[in-house]
């Protein structure tokens, strides 16, 4: 393999904590991959951008196009559900748990929801209703994707469900002429699950209720042109973005590093959940979890040849930075391992 660009989302901690954190890691494959590369690339975001980092580094790498917009990933979803989207403007729309705070709601990591087919499919009739009355339609994807056309709100700006999590949702929700006519319809899904046999039935084991749902991803209607990686990798297809990218889920490096590809791209996404949640126990754990399955396999195949350059993409909500690592850089024994990286 030339060459694979290793993605870690959430892998930066706030500068306060990171000192702490990377006391209690136990990665040292990692820290010599980051203390013995060269820094390539750093990028600092608003912090109150639509999209996280490398949420637009992704979708620029395989769609050659940027946008201040949540990426239009509804065209890509539908074409890959073997929907054919011939007229109109589309968005993703994701049963979500809002958290209500003191004076303001906050929207929950869906990664914690656990939707079953069941409860989604309930749900989904009851929502596709509320938005026929409309004259808007509603369609199934999976559990937690379903894809609603709305011609009239194509010019809604919308924000990734990650870079609105944990957040006051007023600054995140969508914004634009129709965003009073989006609100309405919310609100009125939220009260037709309020008091819903399935929220009553997770309420009854414990668990959060689905009681809103989030709107991104719009895109007009089209072929879609997104350019595949050669071949693209992840730990886990925990969000759209990588439904759309057709990652090819894996649980170790051995099945990576056996492939022919020229570049591959592998995307290790175990640490978002911790991070959005601020639990950093778990953070660590699932970091040091990633040493024997990825770190040291990755370090050894640069060693031997197998692999011939690494880059490895660090981000957090507002930063992202790329270390490139190669086998002669390996050899620089007088740069010391480190983690230092991590700090965002």
């Amino acid at each position: 393999m030339n060459r694979l660009d290793l993605l870690l989302p959430f892998s930066l901690t706030p500068p306060e904590l990171a000192r702490d954190l990377q006391k209690e890691l136990s990665v040292p494959s990692l820290a010599m991959l980051l203390g013995r590369g060269k820094s390539t690339a750093t990028v600092t975001n608003d912090a109150f951008s639509r999209t996280l980092p490398h949420e637009a580094w992704l979708f620029e790498n395989a769609a050659a196009t940027s946008t201040d917009n949540s990426p239009p990933l509804a065209r890509y979803l539908a074409h890959d559900a073997g929907m054919s989207l011939n007229e109109g403007f589309w968005f993703i729309l994701q049963p979500f748990h809002l958290h209500v705070a003191r004076d303001h709601l906050v929207l929950t990591d869906p990664r914690q929801l656990r939707i079953s087919e069941e409860e989604s499919q309930a749900l989904f009739s009851s929502a596709q209703s509320v938005f026929a009355e409309d004259g808007k339609e509603l369609f199934y994807v999976s559990p937690s994707i379903w894809l609603l056309r709305a011609d009239d709100w194509h010019g809604l700006r919308t924000s990734t469900p990650d870079a609105a999590c944990g957040h006051n949702v007023d600054i995140w929700t969508p914004q634009g002429d129709r965003a009073r006519e989006w609100r309405r319809l919310q609100n009125e899904v939220q009260m037709h699950w309020h008091d819903h046999a399935v929220n009553d039935a997770r309420a009854g084991r414990g668990l959060k209720p689905i009681n809103s749902v989030w709107l991104w991803g719009g895109a007009k209607a089209g072929t879609s042109t997104m350019r595949r990686f050669e071949t693209a990798f992840s730990s886990t297809q925990s969000t759209p973005l990588l439904a759309a990218l057709q990652t090819r889920q894996i649980s170790d490096a051995s099945t990576l590093l056996s492939t022919s590809a020229g570049h591959a791209i592998l995307v290790l996404d175990d640490l978002s959940e911790p991070a959005l949640t601020e639990d950093w126990a778990e953070w660590i754990a699932r970091m040091n979890s990633m040493e024997e399955r990825w770190f040291a396999p990755l370090l050894a195949a640069l060693r031997q040849g197998q692999l011939k350059q690494l880059g490895i993409t660090l981000n957090h909500h507002a930063t992202l930075k790329t270390i490139d690592i190669s086998k002669s850089a390996l050899r620089k024994f007088w740069k010391k391992p480190a983690l230092t990286a991590l700090a965002a």
